[in-house]
Formats: structure tokens, C-alpha cells, sequence
């Protein structure tokens, strides 16, 4: 699929972009080029001694901003595919600079939407987040912002061979800034913070995000937000699985946090899609009707009124589960 093709991925020095550029390197040994595009220069440096142009002369290092509209379009000459990773995520961060979180993830996207329309480019896939779905915080709307932009980007693509899709999954086991590397470092304190005990999140491991992302390359026809059927978590599991013997004192919940993440809206419903693996909702303006998107896709149409919640998911991670996929995923060391 990505054989001499030449690809591009925003935000490449992330968790992702690493896990994604590694993915591609194994799985498609002629790939054409591979630029991994960031505004970090220590980040790709450090990037550039594990996988470096020497080994793999495919790779591309590639320094630039989102919000810097020329250098898009100068990256993307020759790009066939891109994979939209970069933003700012740190909701206490966003509430206190929220300007800078528009510019970067909605004048971002919109910069590359309209690069991508003029360099040729073939196949977008933006990454979301939970957070997008019925947002309370700035960070959550600025995505939200983002997928529209991304999937009404369809809409003026013209006869060009292009589409446009966003997946949109819930926190990635282990990711930088989330709550498991946070109580691993907070956990030699003997002192594991919990905001709320009823809290709940939803889980996917940085594996199955790429995969996700794969699927929609070979499968989006364009225009849809894809969300995958993916397990929850307690974030008092998370506690007990880490540090069993550590105190968990209840410290209430940040600006901007929500108790329960939400991924499919009850309003989303009347557009949403079943597809098996992965749920498709469709844009209310798009190509094509949900019956119509269901019949090529072979899925059905969810339940009007149905809704995808952390919280009242049917499937929930056990401590045991946590603590496992925590040795075989994050490879850490945890005692029972």
C-alpha cells in the first residue's frame, strides 16, 4: 500500500510519530521517503540516533511549525500521503494559553488542509482525541474544530484524487504526560493522587492506535471521524495495579477534566456507522448517506440515541489486566 510512496507525518517525534515512522520502516521496506515534520530540533535529533538516514534513506527529518503555512507547502512537495499528529494537548496548558492552542490546532490543521489541496497530496488521516466529543475544555473544542476542518475538507477537494478522514481514540497506554508514567514517577513518594474515585477513561496502546490509523489509510472513503470499540479503565485500577501499597488520596479533578470521556455523542448517533472493529460517524453534509456509507462499508447503523462512553462501556480493564499489559506494553516493572 505505502511501497514508493512518499509520506509525511506532522508532530513525527511524538509517541506516535515514532511507534508510526517504526511501523512503516518494518512493514514497507521501499517507501519512497518518510519526513517526519516537527519544530523540535532536540526531539529529532535524539529521534535521528535511533533511526537514522544512514540506516534508513528513506527518512527525513524535517524542522517546521504547523502554523508556519509556507514551510507546509514546501515539506509537502511530492508527499502522496500525510498523517496529521501535531498539537498542543496539555489541557491545563491550553486554559491558561489558549490562543496558542488555536493557532496551533485549528489554524494548524487549516494550513495543512489547504497545503495538502495543492501539493497533490492523496490520503489525509488526522488524529483526534476523546476530548473532541462534547468538549468542556479548550483543548477538547480546538480538536473538535480540527475534525470538522478536516472532514468538510472533502467538500472542496474537487476532481482531485484526495481524501480527507480523522480517527479519533481515546488515551494511549503509557503516553507522555498521561496518568500511568505519572504515578510510576509519583510512586517511590508512597503518594498516588487520585482526582475523582469514579473516574473512568478509555484505553488503547500505542500499537493498536497505529494500526487504527493504517486501516483508515486503506479503508477512509473520505469524510468520516472512525472511532475504535476499545476498552475502559478505572483510575483507581490504575492505582492499585501500580502502587498497591501507596496511599491514594482524593485531590478532585483539574480544570477541564472530565469525570467519564465521551467518544460518540448521542446526537452523533443519527450519522454513526458500525463497522465492527472500528465505528464511522459520518459528516451531516457528506457524499454519502449513512444507509448508503453502511451498504459499501458492510456495517450497520447504530441505535439512534446510542452513545459511547468510558463510563458505561461494556468492556472494563481488571487490575490484573492493567498491571499485565503495563509489563508486556510499557515493559515496566510492577510487584503484585
Amino acid at each position: 500500500m505505502l511501497n514508493n510512496k512518499s509520506i509525511l507525518i506532522t508532530g513525527g517525534t511524538g509517541s506516535f510519530g515514532k511507534a508510526f515512522v517504526r511501523t512503516i520502516l518494518a512493514r514497507y521496506p521501499d517507501v519512497k521517503r518518510l519526513v517526519i515534520f516537527s519544530r523540535d530540533e532536540l526531539k529529532q535529533f535524539e529521534m535521528s540516533q535511533e533511526l537514522s538516514q544512514k540506516e534508513y534513506p528513506a527518512l527525513r527529518y524535517f524542522i517546521g511549525d504547523v502554523r508556519d503555512a509556507e514551510r507546509l507547502r514546501r515539506a509537502l512537495e511530492g508527499v502522496d500521503v500525510v498523517i496529521h499528529a501535531a498539537a498542543l494537548k496539555q489541557v491545563p496548558a491550553a486554559e491558561y494559553n489558549p490562543f496558542e492552542c488555536i493557532k496551533t490546532n485549528i489554524m494548524g490543521a487549516q494550513n495543512l488542509i489547504e497545503a495538502c489541496l495543492d501539493a497533490g497530496v492523496s490520503n489525509v488521516v488526522a488524529l483526534s482525541t476523546d476530548k473532541a466529543a462534547a468538549p468542556i475544555n479548550l483543548y477538547g473544542a480546538t480538536k473538535l474544530c480540527s475534525d470538522k476542518l478536516f472532514t468538510a475538507a472533502n467538500n472542496i477537494r474537487g476532481n482531485r484524487d484526495l481524501r480527507f478522514s480523522v480517527v479519533r481514540y481515546g488515551n494511549v497506554m503509557g503516553s507522555r504526560g498521561s496518568v500511568i508514567p505519572f504515578f510510576m514517577e509519583r510512586r517511590k513518594s508512597g503518594v498516588l493522587p487520585i482526582t475523582d474515585p469514579s473516574m473512568t477513561r478509555f484505553n488503547i496502546t500505542l500499537e493498536d492506535g497505529v494500526e487504527m490509523v493504517m486501516w483508515a489509510l486503506e479503508n477512509a472513503r473520505g469524510g468520516e471521524i472512525f472511532v475504535p470499540k476499545i476498552p475502559s479503565y478505572r483510575i483507581t485500577d490504575v492505582a492499585k495495579a501500580i502502587g498497591p501499597e501507596c496511599e491514594h488520596p482524593i485531590v478532585g479533578i483539574r480544570p477541564g477534566e472530565k469525570i467519564h470521556e465521551e467518544m460518540i455523542t448521542q446526537s452523533d448517533s443519527f450519522n454513526t456507522v458500525d463497522l465492527g472493529r472500528y465505528y464511522a460517524i459520518l459528516p451531516s453534509a457528506g457524499e454519502y448517506t449513512t444507509e448508503e456509507y453502511a451498504k459499501l462499508m458492510g456495517g450497520q447503523l447504530v441505535t439512534p440515541g446510542f452513545a459511547y462512553n468510558s463510563g458505561t462501556n461494556d468492556d472494563f480493564l481488571t487490575v490484573e489486566e492493567l498491571r499485565q499489559l503495563m509489563r508486556d506494553k510499557l515493559k515496566l516493572k510492577l510487584e503484585v
